[in-house]
């Protein structure tokens, strides 16, 4: 099976500017999932494992953190790395996401070379 991401954005554009972004950084992914919400996301989650999620903070219905606390709490899918992009600058609201499991976070706007510096040796 080759390798998948999933991408939680509430923006549908931020989702295909980090796909092209990720296809800039020359990170090809076979198949990339998309969620509108971090509840949307949990939904795909139980059918498919992606190999990495990119996850957007603030967003309506359930944002990031919460999408990271619940991601914790469920055995099958909390080991799969989540890096935040985000607009979220306030390093408390990054370390919470940081101490519930994110790898790391990037800041928007990004470039690919910064994708390409953060997911890599994913």
């Amino acid at each position: 099976m080759g390798k998948q991401i999933l991408i939680i954005d509430d923006s549908n554009t931020m989702r295909k500017i980090i796909g092209r972004s990720l296809r800039q950084a020359g990170l090809e992914y076979d198949k990339v999932l998309e969620a509108g919400d971090g509840a949307e996301a949990l939904k795909i989650l139980e059918s498919e494992k992606p190999d990495v999620i990119l996850s957007d903070i603030n967003m309506p219905n359930m944002d990031g953190i919460e999408f990271l606390r619940q991601k914790k709490a469920n055995d099958k899918i909390k080991n799969i790395p989540v890096f935040m992009i985000t607009t979220e600058s306030a390093a408390d609201v990054i370390n919470e996401a940081i101490n519930l499991g994110a790898k790391g976070s990037i800041k928007k706007p990004f470039t690919p070379e910064q994708i390409q510096n953060t997911l890599g040796g994913i």
